[in-house]
């Protein structure tokens, strides 16, 4: 079956797979979903990734991160921009999610960085999603 926004079937397959609190979770590969992977391994969201490759077919295996009392660490995550509603910023007026506590993941001209850098660095772009 045809998927018209694999970012936000990535997303799915994570958020569900971390309710069901399974230990890991395989999506298909792209440059874009392991750049968002990077991050959300950087900001503490998951314990580790890994690209496996099979005969003809690629794929990230995600390890997701749990507390001691078996509760996700990734209590929400969304996509923002979609393919139908693009969503741009730049970097005087980036959103901050739960007041700084989430993090907002942004395709910038620079690559894929959290809202923080992009500030950092002084470029705007698409938002991609929020993760909290």
């Amino acid at each position: 079956m045809a998927v018209s926004d694999p970012i936000a079937d990535m997303l799915t397959k994570i958020r569900n797979a971390s309710t069901a609190k399974f230990e890991k979770v395989d999506i298909s590969a792209s440059k874009l979903k392991m750049e968002v992977v990077k991050i959300l391994k950087n900001e503490g969201y998951i314990k580790n990734y890994k690209k496996v490759a099979q005969e003809s077919f690629n794929f990230i295996r995600i390890f997701l991160k749990y507390d001691e009392k078996m509760k996700p660490i990734i209590h929400g995550i969304t996509r923002v921009s979609t393919p139908g509603r693009r969503m741009y910023t730049g970097y005087r007026t980036m959103p901050r999610i739960l007041n700084g506590y989430g993090t907002l993941i942004v395709s910038t001209s620079a690559g894929i960085l959290t809202a923080k850098k992009a500030v950092e660095t002084k470029v705007g772009g698409e938002i991609i999603c929020s993760v909290w």
